[in-house]
């Protein structure tokens, strides 16, 4: 049933591989590791908060404390808005810590030299194109959510239709951005889907290369995709709430809100 180093010679797929059913859902391996790194990433918060709650805190509570606090500061420095900022943050922390999670899971030596059945069994989730592009898509519908909730329905739409007699620039413009919009998910989708898996075909073709002398070559080319997975996880974070300070509104409006935030916390 199991198999260990499946092939002597590197096996690129892109497309994940369908392990077994689940009645009429494909459980790919992609979504295997991905559960895994869903149960991981649960221990390690969960750890955290449980020792939060009790006052204990460790080196490693101090480290997730931290953490947060720099990841909340950028997102009220990109918004302007801490009460925004406060309920866009759990969204894109959690896109943050489910690829830097399973990208670093990714690089483990079970992850493509296990078969079952004649397929690998675990494969990485952000090297699955569905699932990028799925969370690619969970990142832009809340852009647009929370620019209706702001602006209005109406509102929102007139940063893409507009007269163009009355004003043809802004009627070019808005098309553009129209447009704009979905460039930014396929985009948001491939950014994430080539750095990890062009990082893995990296790594199965240097060892495939080196041979025995793999345990000696490959430690820097790990050393530079672990590097490579947290910024890639951490630009899918800073994207996000661009994306979705781009939807907020600006100008007059913005400054009144930001005023009456700051009053509020005086008082």
């Amino acid at each position: 049933m199991f198999t260990t180093f499946a092939s002597s010679s590197p096996d690129i797929s892109i497309a994940p591989e369908t392990l077994f059913h689940i009645g009429p859902l494909l459980v790919t391996n992609s979504q295997l590791l991905g559960a895994v790194g869903i149960l991981v990433l649960l221990v390690v918060f969960g750890v955290a908060a449980f020792q939060i709650k009790r006052n204990k805190h460790g080196r490693f509570a101090h480290a997730v404390l931290w953490l947060f606090e720099s990841l909340y500061d950028t997102t009220v420095e990109v918004i302007g808005n801490k009460r925004v900022a406060r309920k866009v943050l759990p969204l894109a922390a959690t896109l943050m810590f489910f690829f830097l999670i399973n990208n670093w899971l990714g690089l483990l030596p079970v992850v493509g030299s296990i078969t079952y059945h004649g397929h690998e069994l675990l494969r990485g989730a952000a090297a699955d194109m569905n699932t990028t592009f799925a969370l690619a898509i969970v990142s832009m519908t809340t852009a647009q959510i929370w620019a209706i909730k702001r602006r209005g329905f109406f509102g929102n739409m007139t940063r893409y239709f507009s007269n163009p007699l009355k004003d043809p620039l802004h009627a070019v413009v808005g098309i553009l951005e129209f447009i704009a919009e979905f460039t930014r998910t396929i985009a948001l989708g491939l950014r994430i889907f080539g750095n990890v898996f062009g990082g893995e075909v990296l790594l199965a073709v240097i060892a495939f290369l080196t041979s025995y002398a793999a345990p000696l070559a490959l430690p820097v080319f790990y050393g530079l995709e672990l590097f490579v997975g947290a910024v890639q996880a951490y630009v899918f974070f800073m994207l996000t709430i661009a994306f979705i300070s781009l939807g907020l509104p600006d100008g007059e409006e913005a400054h009144q809100e930001r005023a009456a935030e700051t009053a509020a916390e005086k008082a």
